[in-house]
């Protein structure tokens, strides 16, 4: 699986999943300078995370046919060479161009790297795993807008990615020496016989796939409006909301280091279920400041701590747990539950931002109400939910003996 003397792939997760923040938090500083040079901008992150999001569907068949090694390494390359011609794009739509194969590569990396967890991993341990691989994600949300804002700003946008290309190229280097495939050739042939009714037939599959999704619609809600409510509603400046999404990074870091040791402690029911009264709980305390005050930025920005709080707890053992049951089809597995996640987001998203008027007549309520569906959500999956699923297995499992001695 992974060659004697390499680097471990424990190591190398976190820096495959960063590869996310790289393309698109560092990439966000950029866009004013981008606009100014090629006259627009927008249009290439939107495609990006389009491509990303539907790219998922393919890259997991192919990651369960072919192998996790060919279809990571291949996303790596292609991620690698579509952020060098974005960097060396002469209008926009060669830029949107390249950054919507940069996306596809994306798919790729995160879809291998998910489904190598399971490869790997027994499922009781994927959320550990997952966990110490969203931290460092977390880390790298929290510092790559200041890479790219002072990359931006002291030698153009073009360097920012540039830098993305050198950072896949590293990663290329890394994987081709160290990540052996993870999945036999047997179990190869047999995903490829697997059908997407098999995993939507699994209730585990459908709660914790639920549970990442609403969980990070939410979080999408936020980061999609906040700017609006905190620059424009509430009349904060651009620096200053910088810090805003900057301090969510870094409780969800802290929040994915502490599921750890509490999946360790408690067992993952207890802790989602912790999770869950902690992203409801922010939720509310966005909605009492609404009501209470509305006017104020203090109760929004506690209640966003909270529920990232809750949101580093969910989404490691949602991903995790999405696949755990389904170790022949990790790779489709995954990609469905990408593809959930960011339809979801985008739906919710979309329906929240038809509400946002210039006037701001409703407030900071827009961007409210989407957490407080997702915090009140959680806490059904949590502790309605969940709980059923564990024990149907406890049943299953007592039966089992029965049926084989009535044989």
């Amino acid at each position: 699986m992974i060659r004697r003397g390499a680097l471990s792939f424990a190591f190398l997760l976190p820096f495959l999943l960063a590869a996310q923040p790289v393309a698109t938090d560092s990439y966000l500083p950029a866009l004013p300078e981008i606009a100014a040079s090629l006259g627009s901008a927008s249009s290439s992150l939107t495609v990006f995370a389009l491509a990303f999001g539907v790219g998922q569907l393919p890259m997991g068949s192919l990651a369960d046919r072919y192998g996790r090694r060919p279809v990571l390494l291949a996303g790596l390359g292609a991620y690698t060479i579509a952020a060098l011609a974005g960097a060396l794009a002469v209008d926009a739509s060669m830029l949107t161009t390249a950054r919507a194969f940069q996306g596809l590569a994306m798919a790729a990396i995160l879809v291998c790297s998910r489904a190598a967890v399971r490869d790997l991993y027994p499922a009781s341990d994927g959320p550990h795993v997952m966990a110490r691989g969203l931290t460092g994600l977390g880390a790298t949300a929290l510092t790559a807008p200041i890479i790219g804002a002072f990359v931006a700003q002291h030698a153009g946008w073009r360097w920012v990615l540039a830098g993305m290309s050198l950072y896949a190229l590293a990663l290329f280097a890394a994987c081709w020496r160290s990540f052996d495939e993870t999945i036999q050739p047997s179990e190869g042939v047999q995903a490829s016989a697997g059908s997407v009714r098999e995993i939507f037939g699994s209730a585990a599959f459908r709660a914790w796939a639920l549970l990442a999704a609403v969980t990070y619609s939410g979080m999408f809600c936020f980061l999609l409006l906040s700017p609006m409510v905190y620059i424009g509603y509430l009349g904060l400046s651009p620096q200053l909301y910088g810090w805003i999404p900057a301090g969510g990074s870094a409780v969800y870091m802290l929040s994915t280091m502490g599921c750890r040791h509490l999946l360790y402690r408690q067992g993952v029911l207890l802790t989602v279920q912790q999770g869950a009264v902690l992203s409801l709980s922010g939720a509310v305390i966005q909605a009492l400041g609404c009501w209470l005050l509305p006017g104020s930025a203090w109760p929004l920005l506690l209640g966003h701590g909270v529920y990232c709080l809750g949101h580093g707890i969910h989404q490691p053992c949602g991903q995790a747990g999405a696949v755990g049951g389904l170790p022949r089809l990790a790779g489709r597995a995954v990609s469905w539950s990408g593809f959930i996640m960011m339809c979801a987001a985008f739906c919710m998203g979309q329906t929240a931002a038809s509400f946002v008027d210039p006037q701001y007549r409703f407030g900071a309520w827009p961007m409210v109400v989407p957490m407080l569906v997702a915090g009140s959500l959680i806490v059904a999956i949590a502790f309605v939910w969940l709980p059923r699923l564990g024990h149907s297995a406890r049943v299953e499992a007592h039966a089992a003996p029965v049926s084989a001695g009535s044989k």
